[in-house]
This record gives C-alpha cells, structure tokens and sequence, in this order.
C-alpha cells in the first residue's frame, strides 16, 4: 500500500475512544450475564476444572506487555486446592520462562480452561505466586514426574463464558481440518530459528522422539 491509499485508510478508520461509545456500539449485557461472575470456585467449576486437559494462561509483566500460554496434561491436572485457590504445574519446556517473568512483576493472571468438544469454557483471574514445592506436588505425578514449579493461583473471578466462538469457528469439527495446509512444525523452526538442518530439525520433532521430552 503505498503512501496516499495509507493516508486515505487511516482517514476512514473510526476507532472506539471511550467507555460511553464502546457501549453505544455493543449494548449491555442481560442481567443474568451481568451478575455470573462468582468469587470463589462452585462444585461445577471445579468438576469443569477436572474435567479440563487444557488451559490457556494469561499474564502481563509490569509496563503491560501480555503473554499467553498453553498448559496441558491429563484432565484434571490443574489441582484445586480450596473453593478459592488453583494450582498450574509447570512441566519441562522451552526455559523461557516469560509467564513466570511476568508473574514476578504483575501477579495477576488469566486463565481460560477448555474441555475438547465443548463449546463453552470456563474463565478464572486472580493474583498468582510462583511455588516451587509443597506437599500437593505429590498429588500432580504424571508418568512419574513431579511438577518441576506450580503457578498458584488464588481466585478472584470465576464464570463460564458461552460457546460462540467455537461454533463460528467449528473448531471441534474434524471435517474442517486442515493441518497440511500449513508447513510442518519442522519447517516452521527451520524458517524462524535457523541453524540446524531441516533434517535435523524433523528428527527433533519425530512423534517418538519429542515424546520422551514431555516429562
């Protein structure tokens, strides 16, 4: 785009400054939407939480800058500690440790918990702290491997968000898959991290081989 069609979008782009507007646009929530948020966990959240393998986690350092970050394992593998406190085990990753970083700075997080072939998920913010060993470690194994930290997670708002995004986006419909539309994770490292080969890089990724890493 060059410069005059540049001056010409940014003419015609409307951006939302204030509260006041915001709502002009989006309107208001029912009342029953409005007052869901709950301040501690309900037995239903905490049967989503043990039903839940994945969960995405939000922190932000401390100027603003957000970072989002996947966590998996069995279901059920984010302990809950108490109608008011969650716990997020760390497993072995890549040690860039950003969340954590984070955390250090602005301890308060959000996370959204995902349940596969469910539409709805289930949000929860709070302030956070970084453990590095307590007694419930024992209860978080996996394949004989104690979490190496823990994100605790003292709750401050819970509540289930609804479930249009997944049905617009039909993200738990197989048959609009397309995983080879895109490069291999190996490519994809190659092209962002050079150095090794391509070849050594697929060897890395090898189903068998990344596997043994997990823990």
């Amino acid at each position: 785009m060059d410069h005059a069609a540049e001056t010409v979008a940014a003419a015609q782009t409307h951006t939302v400054d204030s509260l006041a507007e915001l709502r002009a646009i989006v309107g208001h929530p029912n009342e029953r939407v409005a007052n869901k948020v709950a301040g501690r966990l309900s037995e239903m959240h905490r049967e989503w939480i043990a039903h839940s393998p994945f969960v995405l986690l939000a922190t932000t350092d401390a100027v603003g800058n957000v970072d989002v970050s996947p966590k998996g394992d069995p279901p059920g593998f984010v302990h809950v500690l108490d109608d008011t406190t969650i716990a997020i085990p760390e497993r072995p990753g890549n040690k860039r440790v950003d969340g954590y970083s984070n955390v250090l700075d602005n301890p308060h997080v959000g996370a959204l918990f995902v349940v596969p072939g469910r539409g709805d998920t289930l949000r929860v913010n709070g302030v956070a702290r970084i453990v590095s060993d307590a007694p419930y470690f024992d209860d978080m194994i996996v394949s004989g491997n104690r979490p190496i930290l823990a994100l605790e997670v003292t709750v401050h708002e819970t509540f289930f968000h609804c479930a249009k995004a997944f049905m617009r986006s039909a993200l738990w419909k197989p048959e609009t898959w397309e995983p080879g539309a895109l490069p291999s994770t190996a490519q994809i490292a190659h092209a962002v991290m050079p150095g090794p080969s391509l070849e050594e890089y697929q060897e890395h990724y090898r189903d068998e081989n990344y596997r043994r890493k997990l823990y």
